[in-house]
């Protein structure tokens, strides 16, 4: 992790156009520009399905929820599609108060996140590639 942000992202290809954005620290405005950058990346490279996995954010504010939700309105203009997964109890507060979850599926666990968009997708990798940024 980035001792100038704070902020861990890891991305695990699941697919030929899907992935898992794992992400490690707290979600504020001091760190959501890295992760804007990390999801906009995913984007160019032709990942039209993320999930976000939220299990290691402890703490999200405003500037975090703006990036996620422009990262939701990012993926429905190329058909895609955002799923949050493992939302620490802090943040699904946040999500819940702000209404997010009306605007993309919120799931409890990464696997029920991956088997939803997977079970939709049809087109399934055998095999997870990993590459790790720290921002």
């Amino acid at each position: 992790m980035s001792e100038s942000t704070g902020l861990g992202v890891e991305v695990a290809v699941i697919g030929s156009d899907a992935a898992i954005i794992t992400v490690c620290g707290e979600l504020d405005d001091d760190t959501s520009l890295a992760l804007q950058h990390q999801l906009a990346g995913q984007v160019v490279h032709g990942r039209r399905h993320l999930v976000l996995d939220l299990a290691d954010v402890p703490f999200m504010d405003s500037s975090g929820l703006r990036v996620i939700v422009r990262t939701v309105n990012d993926m429905r203009s190329v058909e895609g599609s955002v799923s949050l997964a493992a939302p620490t109890q802090v943040v699904r507060r946040v999500l819940d108060l702000t209404g997010v979850g009306m605007s993309c599926r919120i799931f409890d666990t990464v696997d029920a996140a991956c088997e939803a968009l997977l079970g939709r997708e049809g087109e399934v990798s055998d095999h997870t590639v990993r590459d790790t940024a720290d921002r």
